[in-house]
């Protein structure tokens, strides 16, 4: 059973899932002999796994589009199809005004008109309407920090792909699989991290933590969008954030260990001040979602 020590553990991993031990002890108060055995606890359990997250405009996946359907029939048949497009990085059965909705990643606006009609065009949609993300505050399968231009060459992918396996994989260990040095291996680390390449976090599992309830929700705001949005992604349970323009200002995903709780975290939601009308829709059914590990990579080595 995981305790507060636990959560507070997870928190921290995944603001910065290459952490030192001494770090996390420091931050709640245990031994490092003790936190060491309590997160490698967590990664046997399956609560979390702790990888790197690729920046999407580095696979050249910077356009967020979330698409809501019109259906007519049964869903099950769109959702197959969703899943098998590389483009879809989630689709899911939805209850409420649409029946399924699905996020989409690609390289900019014109590739995601060309997406949206093809969509469109899928067996039993009627119609669907789109919100085209501006800004990512959250996205625990995507780094959104700022990504700066620096050049990768071939040693830097093979680190890249290690890192996605195991983002605490040690600079011994990295060094052995591409084939440097220590020290070359911990310089290279450090730039692709601080670059924005890629971001180690820890990964939770929502059934190992007991966060079983999902709810997907649309916003229209009064005012600032994008301070709305500042203003919401620190909020607990939000695993997902984007302010953007369509059919709603702001996107988000909330999770919680139970239905009340959920309740709880859109009233919160809700109340925030600069929210106007929200409308959310539960994820009955999550046919595809691609984590941040499993993003492919079409660069060789």
């Amino acid at each position: 059973m995981l305790d507060a020590v636990d959560a507070a553990l997870m928190r921290a991993l995944q603001g910065d899932g290459r952490a030192t031990f001494q770090a996390l002890a420091d931050g709640v108060g245990l031994s490092r002999t003790a936190v060491r055995a309590r997160v490698r606890q967590l990664v046997r359990s399956g609560a979390i796994r702790i990888v790197g997250v690729l920046h999407a405009g580095v696979v050249g996946m910077e356009v967020l589009g979330h698409v809501s359907f019109h259906v007519s029939g049964p869903v099950g048949s769109l959702l197959d199809a969703l899943g098998e497009r590389e483009a879809v990085t989630f689709a899911a059965q939805a209850a409420g005004r649409f029946p399924a909705v699905a996020q989409v990643r690609v390289a900019d606006d014109a590739a995601l008109s060309k997406e949206l009609s093809e969509l469109r065009s899928l067996p039993g949609v009627d119609g669907a309407e789109v919100f085209r993300a501006n800004a990512v505050f959250k996205d625990a399968h995507s780094s959104v920090r700022e990504l700066h231009d620096i050049e990768l060459d071939a040693l830097d992918w093979r680190l890249v792909r290690q890192l996605l396996k195991d983002g605490r994989a040690s600079y011994a260990d990295l060094a052995r699989q591409v084939g440097l040095s220590q020290a070359a291996a911990r310089s290279r680390v450090v730039r692709l991290l601080n670059s924005g390449v890629v971001h180690v976090t820890a990964l939770v599992e929502p059934a190992a933590v007991g966060a079983n309830e999902r709810l997907g929700f649309g916003l229209r705001c009064r005012g600032d969008a994008e301070a709305l949005g500042a203003a919401l992604a620190n909020m607990p349970g939000i695993s997902f954030l984007a302010s953007g323009f369509g059919r709603y200002d702001i996107i988000g995903v909330l999770t919680a260990p139970d239905r009340c709780q959920l309740v709880e975290a859109l009233d919160s939601v809700r109340s925030t001040p600069g929210v106007g009308y929200a409308e959310c829709w539960d994820h009955l059914s999550v046919r595809k979602e691609r984590r941040g590990g499993e993003r492919p990579l079409e660069r060789v080595d």
